[in-house]
């Protein structure tokens, strides 16, 4: 353990040029279907096509995580996810993508992130103390943060100045940085338990889900999670039109929200980073920060639409709890379910929590057009207040947070 701080150096080095050129690329892709459809139904196609692999997969590649080399199974995601990317950028250059290929293409990014999201985070209790997991945690949030500032306003810049085919370029480049890092750094894998020489994927499946809804504390914390997700994730989808339609805005307004955006969740990732986030438990932050980003959702639709820098600084205060509420779900993950079946829990993780946005997403343009924009922003912000609200009453749930106070230290708290 006394190497970890160089390895994660690496390590962030790599991801850092990856996640800034992956951000780039996926902000350029929404900008461009704004721009190009100015359509609701579109935009939540492609994020449908951006989550829907992650769905299904996520509940079986956590388990080929668990089984194989981690830091192989990254590199080997990674560089599947360029290969996408190539081909994509070649179709741009040829004059021959069409929005429905930008889907598949957008797709088959996801079933590389499937297996690359699950493996660095259930890699990162193998490399450093637990008394540093919300520490890291918060870095990650940072350097996600910076992509976020900085993407959609390359984005913005790049695609009024240069072909699509160049900007896809960039995050071809940025996946060969990220695995060349990987190549000079060591990481462990877990011990298999015996019982697991079996190999039978359903029976992994299930310990996986044995694991997280074993302890009912962690089941309702889940299950909140799983709700606040449905009306979060379909609205979010909603921005880049809110932006155009409702404020009138174009690209400079649209890259100005994802800036915001970024800004709070660097703000977030700082914040947790700081030793006092030891002492708050965990599960007490998850509800706060939840009730936060509800209340930003629902002024967000209130307003005027006159009223596109308050929607702009709401935005940054609903990334610093989404950074909190992040990073506080996934220190709870960490340390309270085996690193054996680690990368099966963060699989399932993202499965759960996504499944239920595909429904909310199909109906994107219907809420569009029928509710309009500003009712959708109000509507979805009220349950996710109530949601944030509720988990203060699961003692099951708030007894498991006061457990993480002080979290790897020697003195209880």
């Amino acid at each position: 353990m006394d190497n970890w701080k160089k390895t994660f150096a690496i390590i962030w080095s790599g991801q850092f040029f990856s996640t800034l050129t992956s951000s780039v690329v996926g902000y350029a892709v929404v900008f461009w279907l704004s721009l190009h459809t100015k359509s609701a139904t579109v935009l939540a196609y492609a994020m449908m096509a951006s989550l829907l692999p992650q769905l299904v997969l996520g509940l079986f590649s956590g388990v080929f995580v668990d089984r194989w080399n981690r830091k192989l199974t990254m590199i080997l995601a990674d560089t599947f996810i360029a290969v996408c990317t190539a081909v994509l950028g070649l179709m741009f250059y040829m004059g021959t993508v069409d929005v429905w290929q930008i889907y598949i293409l957008l797709a088959l990014r996801s079933v590389g992130s499937a297996f690359h999201t699950p493996a660095m985070q259930a890699s990162i209790p193998l490399l450093a103390p637990e008394s540093e997991l919300m520490r890291i945690s918060g870095v990650n949030q940072m350097i996600y943060s910076v992509s976020s500032i900085t993407g959609p306003a390359i984005a913005a810049l790049l695609i009024s100045l240069f072909d699509m085919t160049y900007v896809l370029m960039l995050d071809v480049i940025g996946a060969a940085i990220a695995c060349i890092s990987l190549l000079f750094v060591f990481i462990p894998n877990p011990e298999r338990k015996e019982h697991d020489e079996e190999r039978n994927i359903l029976k992994e499946v299930k310990v996986g889900l044995h694991a997280i809804f074993s302890q009912r504390g962690l089941a309702w914390l889940f299950l909140c999670e799983v709700i606040v997700m449905f009306f979060i994730i379909p609205v979010s989808a909603l921005f880049p039109l809110f932006t155009i339609n409702y404020f009138l805005g174009g690209s400079y307004e649209m890259s100005v929200v994802e800036i915001a955006w970024g800004v709070g969740m660097l703000i977030g990732g700082a914040l947790v980073g700081i030793k006092l986030m030891k002492q708050f438990n965990k599960v007490v932050l998850i509800a706060v920060t939840c009730i936060i980003v509800g209340l930003t959702f629902l002024f967000s639709g209130a307003l005027p639409p006159t009223g596109f820098i308050t929607f702009a600084v709401l935005t940054g205060i609903g990334g610093i709890a989404v950074a909190i509420w992040s990073s506080s779900f996934t220190v709870i993950l960490q340390t309270k379910i085996d690193q054996a079946v680690l990368g099966r829990a963060f699989s399932i993780y993202d499965s759960l929590t996504l499944a239920p946005s595909i429904p909310g997403l199909l109906a994107t343009g219907v809420i569009a057009e029928v509710i309009g924009l500003n009712n959708a922003f109000i509507y979805s912000g009220l349950i996710v207040c109530i949601v944030g609200a509720v988990l203060f009453f699961i003692p099951t749930t708030m007894a498991m947070g006061k457990s993480t106070i002080g979290v790897g230290e020697k003195k209880e708290i």
